[in-house]
């Protein structure tokens, strides 16, 4: 119950960063009007999940995966567990086990909102709420069981293939790591 009113009050309250955004919030509004059960991935209707593009402490690379799925890059991410209280939780959760990177930092608001077709329960919709996530300096990562491999790319030279939205997370994404981990002056 928890997890659903945190979506329900997140989305209504947030400033899209694009009209796909914003049609992607309406739908998941939407898609939360039929309660709780609309967080759970056994929604055949469809469910939200969250995830995070993972900045490095400069702001100069994103660490992407080689989903082991569906094999095309993309940010880490995945399906909300009866245990997350909130969507940011559940964004951070899933960086941090799909990072293998302890300390992670996440802007708790999101950067995009993605609607997009997936084959949980024979055929569904993931209605992904996006989130900044910012590494401490020198960290590693270790891939985990979902993916095929990790790796950090420049934000303007991301590899091939990759998943459809992602690439539309780079703008907000850093323009929430220059909120969040400001420059300071000379």
């Amino acid at each position: 119950m928890a997890l659903h009113a945190d979506a329900l009050a997140l989305l209504a309250d947030w400033a899209p960063t694009s009209p796909d955004a914003a049609t992607a919030r309406d739908r998941t509004l939407d898609l939360l009007a039929a309660g709780p059960a609309a967080m759970g991935r056994e929604h055949r209707a469809g469910h939200v999940t969250a995830s995070a593009l993972v900045f490095d402490a400069t702001g100069s690379r994103v660490l992407l995966c080689l989903h082991g799925k569906f094999h095309k890059w993309v940010q880490l991410g995945g399906h909300c567990e009866p245990g997350d209280r909130t969507l940011a939780a559940a964004a951070l959760r899933e960086a941090t086990e799909e990072s293998g990177i302890a300390d992670l930092r996440l802007d708790p608001v999101p950067i995009d909102v993605d609607v997009h077709p997936v084959g949980c329960q024979g055929g569904s919709l993931h209605h992904d709420v996006r989130f900044a996530v910012f590494a401490p300096p020198g960290a590693v990562e270790r891939v985990s069981a979902e993916s095929d491999a990790l790796g950090w790319f420049p934000p303007d030279q991301l590899p091939h293939p990759l998943a459809g939205g992602t690439a539309r997370l780079v703008a907000p994404g850093l323009a929430a790591f220059r909120r969040a981990c400001p420059r300071p002056a000379p």
